[in-house]
């Protein structure tokens, strides 16, 4: 009997989702979907759910990545205002940018990177 030697053969299970949630204020929406490069652009695949006062929310899981995406408000598509970045697109309007880190580890360092630095031998300025 020969035996398998090999022990990297464990399935993967492909990459590992990581929790993402979507929050969104507008004081008359009726509807509220998420449409991006994570769902092929179909709106009806994310909606949010209403939270009271005007708030919606969704939770999804991502692979880690960046994605584009658009909120689609009462079928009128926007970029997200809580967005950190954005870019152009096709159609004269603007993608939100949505940065899926692997880890929360990595997602601090993310965060870390696009602080603004602080120098800790440089004099304190009094105030008068």
């Amino acid at each position: 009997m020969k035996h398998n030697h090999n022990h990297d053969n464990v399935r993967s299970t492909g990459p590992q989702l990581v929790p993402v949630r979507f929050e969104f204020t507008h004081p008359t929406a009726t509807t509220v979907c998420i449409a991006g490069t994570f769902n092929q652009w179909q709106p009806e695949a994310k909606t949010l759910h209403p939270a009271g006062g005007g708030r919606w929310w969704k939770e999804t899981a991502l692979a880690p990545g960046t994605y584009e995406y658009c909120l689609v408000v009462d079928g009128q598509w926007m970029p997200d205002p809580l967005a950190r970045e954005t870019v152009p697109n096709p159609f004269g309007g603007r993608n939100s940018i949505l940065k899926v880190a692997s880890s929360p580890e990595a997602a601090h360092l993310d965060d870390a990177e696009n602080l603004p630095l602080k120098n800790a031998n440089k004099p304190k300025t009094q105030k008068i």
